[in-house]
């Protein structure tokens, strides 16, 4: 595999929704995510439109921080997005879920689940690499729940 640019990281993971207080408390509440910015714009924006390929945008956001991964959430006043119907599943072409790890599925599966989230199934083991399973927020985006076995290649503490 050849390496990327030596300065590239991943540096956030965004959703949109209609509703950013609620998914801003459900990420806080239930995964202890902090808000590390807020901010809002109204129409006529025109860095904010030539970014994002839109016209008259307006948009409250904020940036969700869990130790160094960030969570970017979107709420468009204008243009409004249309919801697809259904729920994108994780065999839908693009991206698909939010994974992350847990050193405990099994209590963290209690524990969510007694909070109302719904999971696809209890947490499996898959192939001796990690236990993992689905669920959904509160808008129906996928996240995965992840616990690495140790020293497996999921294990970010282990040696490549």
């Amino acid at each position: 595999m050849t390496p990327g640019p030596p300065a590239m990281r991943l540096h956030h993971v965004s959703l949109t929704t209609e509703n950013l207080e609620r998914l801003r408390r459900f990420y806080s509440e239930h995964f202890g995510f902090e808000t590390a910015l807020e901010a809002e714009w109204d129409a006529g924006t025109e860095v904010a439109d030539r970014i994002y390929g839109l016209r008259d945008t307006a948009v409250r956001m904020c940036l969700l921080r869990l130790g160094s991964v960030f969570l970017e959430v979107f709420e468009f006043r204008s243009p409004r997005g249309a919801r697809a119907p259904g729920l994108p599943q994780v065999n839908t072409p693009g991206y698909t879920h939010l994974c992350l790890q847990v050193a405990d599925i099994e209590a963290e599966y209690r524990r969510l689940s007694a909070a109302g989230m719904s999971f696809t199934c209890p947490p499996q083991t898959l192939r001796g690499w990690c236990k993992a399973t689905y669920g959904r927020d509160p808008d129906g985006n996928l996240i995965e729940l992840l616990e690495p076995v140790p020293g497996s290649v999921f294990d970010p503490d282990h040696a490549a």
